[in-house]
């Protein structure tokens, strides 16, 4: 599982982020990068190859040592956004942060944002994607092996008949796990807007999906855009792209 990970985030990568900030960001094969939450770091190994100079953090210590069995010569090391004293074990200033996936993830995001914000130059980049919380599938239960994976909003149930549910169609416990925790630590598009105007980044790029343009390599399915009219998106969806820049020191 973990090696179709990793070959899946470099095939994502290749195919679709070094195009983008090809696009909006011309100048950014010459950036200081940092992914937050690089797991395998198919990512961190696709940009190192085109020479940009790049490191990953990683909540798990074992992915860090998964990612370093693809590619020893990966800069990743474990670490936490939220800690106090992150920013000392990956001094700044970087000129692009990538988080992907990552932010929902995250109980405690007003300390990430904050580390971030310091992280970063004046004037430099943060690139975000996340399933919106009320999204068809941000339980993430798609990637499960019972009939479950093909309901939608099905971790919006309450837990004990998400729990009887899995037993009953014999899902794998993790994933009914991961939906019921998906749950309690998601994020709303509302919400995420609000955080970014309270640490002052200004959107230079902010899309939403019907169908992701992750789910082109994990699904074979057609990237879909949404025109992201209030209310509606909470629950249409199924994902939140930005590119944003840091505004003031």
């Amino acid at each position: 599982m973990a090696e179709k990970h990793f070959f899946e985030q470099r095939a994502f990568t290749e195919s679709y982020l070094v195009p983008y900030f090809d696009r909006h960001i011309p100048e950014w094969r010459s950036f200081r990068v940092l992914e937050i939450g690089c797991a395998e770091s198919g990512f961190l190994d696709v940009i190192g190859r085109l020479d940009v100079r790049a490191s990953g953090m990683e909540l798990m210590e074992e992915r860090v040592a998964l990612a370093l069995t693809f590619n020893p010569e990966l800069n990743v090391q474990a670490g936490d956004i939220t800690d106090p004293e992150i920013t000392a074990c990956f001094p700044g200033p970087y000129d692009l942060i990538v988080m992907r996936d990552v932010i929902e993830h995250i109980p405690d995001r007003e300390a990430a944002f904050r580390n971030i914000r310091t992280m970063l130059r004046p004037g430099g980049y943060l690139y975000i994607s996340f399933p919106p919380l009320f999204s068809a599938f941000a339980g993430h239960h798609q990637n499960g092996r019972s009939p479950l994976k093909y309901f939608p909003w099905l971790h919006l149930l309450p837990g004990r008949i998400l729990r009887f549910m899995g037993r009953v169609l014999d899902e794998y416990p993790h994933i009914i796990d991961q939906a019921i925790l998906h749950r309690q630590s998601g994020l709303t598009i509302r919400r995420f807007l609000l955080h970014i105007r309270q640490i002052r980044f200004k959107p230079v790029v902010c899309e939403y999906f019907l169908s992701r343009p992750v789910y082109r390599e994990r699904f074979g399915w057609p990237v879909i855009r949404f025109p992201g009219a209030p209310f509606v998106r909470e629950f249409l969806a199924a994902g939140c792209e930005s590119l944003l820049r840091k505004s003031g020191p």
